[in-house]
């Protein structure tokens, strides 16, 4: 089981430092966004979700047209 020891960072300090940020978790870092002193989400590496198998394809609308639909085309439908 993976545990992390989760840094704490503000989310205004996150948007003025995004890059930095990015760098730190492709390195394998994890972060504790918190606005106003609430915890509002994890950044965590890409490594630390598990395998592929969590994801859960909802709708494949490449087999509807090679490349898929746009956004705005899917809307008009529902």
């Amino acid at each position: 089981m993976y545990m992390a020891k989760y840094n704490i960072v503000g989310l205004k300090t996150l948007r003025e430092n995004m890059e930095k940020y990015i760098s730190q978790v492709k390195r394998g870092k994890s972060f504790t966004v918190v606005r106003r002193s609430k915890p509002v989400f994890k950044i965590l590496p890409p490594d630390v979700w598990g395998d592929e198998g969590t994801w859960e394809t909802v709708a494949d609308f490449t087999k509807i047209r090679k490349g898929g639909l746009s956004s705005k085309e899917i809307l008009k439908y529902l």
